[in-house]
């Protein structure tokens, strides 16, 4: 075929690997960092009042964040020895962290940074050393799984657009107004416009200039205004340990322990969902990489007063949309947040696009990643044995923390950190009845046959990946 003859050319770069011109570098890096700006910023402007900070020291902690974002990022596109995926695949801090780490505040005032920072220190460290193991667990992620997964990272991603194309604050007076919503409906209306008509690189990013347009439509309305620019400063470093050294609790770091496992969980997924859109699918060395890169990132962050770093799942939408495979141009991204977190003159530039905008471009972003993972789902043989009941057992718990925030409220704190992210329940749900229905009490032949059943139609749509540089032809859009 013609297809698996390309594919074996020794000097051929993958997608993957293929760098840009500079200027379209810059352009898709930077529209990376708009599609997740909001989301690394997010838990700082959250933990940061929790704790009692002042709105200076709060807007610190986000500079501090976008720094160690664009260090993570770097580790996982760049890499060196075995650290690193090496794939388009963005870092930043994770929301998992949240309620844990205002729990560890609570009546603690600014005093809790230190233990926060020496508990998230202590997991990083464990979550490094426990890479080589937790990336075998790969072998349990056969497309019935993968596809699920990617499906519930897409929905549940879903949500944060709503809440964006709201207002982004439900305690604010015009929340879900219909300025706010229309605003968003108004921007999404523009992508899939700009989508439709442009060709070539102005199509890859249509979204920058989607939140361009809608950025300025939003300024004579009052949606945005540029206080924050004449506020902040040019230069912006931040100080190591400025909260004071890291401090080691017992139970804070118990905590931050689930987190890791939790977010461990969540970026395994995500890296094989990644590959699979580019056409390069995650083995385990490639997984042990993602996850070391995740850790180390994790670890360097509360030293310069940052959260744990995780994967960030809508940056991958935007690959899908695009099409735009290159892990440099995400690299290129993760050098812009470094500067960001150096300047904060610059990340005040980024801040003006207003959230009800960013919303209408989620909507399209997440809903890209849930449509990668049906796509998946189609070719994970449904139809065989209890397939499609493994699909909707772990489908429906995955659903649960979107459809009934409050579900789980009679349960543990420690028990929430796990059970509030849709993800990692219908992860575990998916692999544990894939155990049960595909692999226990089954001859190891009736496995094997079972698996090659499963995995044949991903084969030629990934070979077909390796011939078009430009769209891989399981990506869906």
């Amino acid at each position: 075929m013609r297809a698996r003859e390309v594919d074996v050319d020794p000097h051929r770069k993958h997608p993957v690997d293929e760098t840009l011109p500079p200027a379209r570098m810059f352009t898709s890096g930077l529209q990376h960092v708009a599609a997740m700006y909001a989301g690394v910023v997010a838990p700082p402007m959250i933990v940061g009042p929790a704790v009692g900070l002042d709105p200076e020291e709060t807007a610190f902690l986000m500079g501090a964040s976008l720094f160690t974002a664009g260090i993570a990022t770097l580790l996982q596109t760049l890499g060196f020895w075995r650290i690193g995926a090496r794939l388009p695949f963005v870092n930043g801090v994770s929301f998992a962290g949240v309620t844990p780490m205002i729990a560890i505040g609570k009546d603690r005032g600014a005093d809790a940074l230190p233990v926060i920072f020496g508990a998230i220190l202590v997991a990083s460290v464990l979550g490094f050393l426990l890479t080589p193991y937790f990336s075998k667990l790969v072998r349990f992620f056969p497309p019935v799984v993968t596809g699920t997964v990617i499906t519930l990272i897409g929905v549940s991603l879903l949500p944060v657009a709503f809440n964006w194309s709201q207002g982004g604050n439900a305690t604010a007076g015009d929340y879900g107004s219909t300025r706010n919503i229309g605003m968003a409906a108004l921007t999404l209306v523009i992508v899939l416009v700009l989508r439709k008509l442009l060709r070539g690189f102005l199509r890859q990013i249509a979204i920058l200039i989607g939140l361009v347009i809608g950025t300025v439509i939003a300024v004579p309305m009052g949606m945005t205004g540029f206080d924050a620019i004449k506020d902040a400063g040019l230069v912006g470093f931040p100080t190591p340990f400025h909260f004071g050294a890291p401090q080691f609790e017992i139970a804070a770091i118990v905590s931050m322990c689930l987190v890791m496992l939790v977010c461990m969980t969540e970026s395994t997924a995500d890296m094989l969902a990644l590959g699979r859109i580019v056409g390069r699918p995650a083995d385990a060395r490639t997984i042990e990489g993602g996850l070391r890169a995740d850790t180390l990132g994790s670890a360097i962050s509360p030293l310069f007063n940052g959260f744990m770093c995780s994967a960030f799942a809508q940056n991958i939408g935007l690959v899908a949309m695009t099409k735009v495979r290159s892990r440099f141009v995400v690299a290129a991204g993760g050098g812009i947040l470094v500067l960001l977190g150096l300047c904060p003159v610059l990340a005040s530039v980024i801040a003006l696009v207003p959230l009800p905008v960013l919303g209408g471009a989620g909507i399209v972003l997440f809903g890209s990643v849930a449509a990668s993972g049906i796509q998946t789902l189609a070719a994970a043989a449904l139809e065989r044995g209890e397939n499609a009941l493994i699909v909707a057992a772990a489908v429906g718990v995955g659903l649960i923390p979107i459809a009934a925030p409050d579900f789980y409220h009679a349960f543990p704190d420690d028990l929430l950190v796990v059970l509030d992210s849709g993800i990692s329940t219908g992860c575990v749900v998916a692999i544990v009845l894939n155990l049960a229905f595909n692999h226990l009490g089954t001859s190891r032949s009736s496995r094997e046959g079972r698996a090659e059943a499963d995995t044949e139609p991903d084969t030629e749509p990934d070979a077909e990946a390796e011939v078009e540089p430009v769209a891989p032809a399981r990506t869906a859009t």
